[in-house]
């Protein structure tokens, strides 16, 4: 079977899938209760959460146009915007973004000049940019929240502090061995080779950054109910489970998380909103990326993207 092939299939797959687990979420709720919740939500809210959705999905688009300077191949940004939105759209649903998402990212970039090392290696830039992120937004939610965040990780306030201390020393630590350690890091059969220090940087900086813009999107649909930085804080902390767990689209995270900072039930319009906001709106216009860039692209993706360092 020949590999175009291949990832047709994979890409199928993927699409399947995510549209089958938009179906089982909200098969829980009947008609009524979808659209009364949803509309309970103030207009401002719901618009400020769309926005701070594609602040988020923004911040996603560096995080691939990074990774490609990391790999030598710095493609034009609206290149990399392209194949990230359309990845992540789809691979936000299905979970397992590495193969999702990654499958998705191999078929445009493929075609753009990178060849498969260089592509797993975006993928794993990207991965630790996610991770730098997480565990340094949950660091400052520790250390500023010890209460809130503490009582999520099932930790006491010294505990709390402490980890939150560990969190970010992860960070300190891997944007000092991108200062000082030159070639590839090793821990055992597991390989990096380290960026250099102003692109480590960025990574922390635009990887927090993201978190951020999603924790203000579920703050915005939860009507001022609870503080930002408590919503943050729950979301973060909890998100580091569903990271560990590939469980799809988070499900199970979000509604604990809304359970924890109201203090009972989560609900159903917040839960609803946020899905819509983040994960189901995307999941249409990635689909529609992806077939549009299909036929428009072919097989040699010029379309008048322009390839630019810059």
């Amino acid at each position: 079977m020949k590999r175009s092939h291949i990832l047709h299939a994979l890409v199928a797959c993927a699409v399947l899938v995510a549209g089958w687990l938009v179906y089982r979420t909200l098969s829980q709720y009947s008609w009524v209760e979808i659209t009364g919740s949803i509309a309970a939500i103030p207009t401002t809210s719901f618009a400020l959460a769309l926005v701070f959705a594609a602040c988020s999905y923004l911040c996603l688009t560096l995080f691939d146009f990074l990774a490609l300077h990391y790999v030598g191949k710095p493609l034009s940004y609206p290149r990399a915007a392209l194949a990230s939105f359309t990845s992540l759209a789809i691979g936000h649903n299905v979970g397992v973004a590495a193969l999702s998402s990654g499958a998705v990212r191999y078929r445009f970039y493929s075609r753009w000049g990178l060849d498969g090392e260089e592509i797993a290696k975006l993928i794993v830039f990207c991965g630790v940019t996610v991770g730098l992120g997480l565990i340094t937004l949950a660091g400052l939610c520790l250390i500023l929240l010890p209460g809130t965040a503490g009582r999520i990780a099932g930790l006491g306030t010294a505990a709390s502090l402490a980890l939150g201390l560990a969190c970010l020393a992860l960070g300190a630590t891997y944007l000092a061995l991108a200062a000082f350690v030159r070639g590839e890091l090793k821990v055992k059969s597991w390989r990096f080779a380290l960026p250099t220090v102003r692109l480590a940087g960025m990574q922390i900086v635009i990887g927090t950054l993201n978190f951020a813009c999603v924790g203000a999107c579920l703050h915005q649909l939860l009507g001022g109910k609870t503080g930002y930085m408590e919503t943050t804080a729950a979301y973060v902390v909890g998100n580091l489970t569903a990271l560990v767990s590939h469980v799809p689209g988070g499900l199970g995270v979000l509604e604990a998380t809304i359970a924890f900072l109201l203090g009972g039930a989560a609900p159903i319009g917040a839960l609803i909103a946020f899905r819509a906001v983040y994960f189901f709106i995307p999941l249409p216009l990635g689909l529609v990326s992806l077939l549009a860039s299909e036929a428009l692209l072919g097989s040699n993706g010029d379309a008048g993207l322009r390839d630019s360092p810059n």
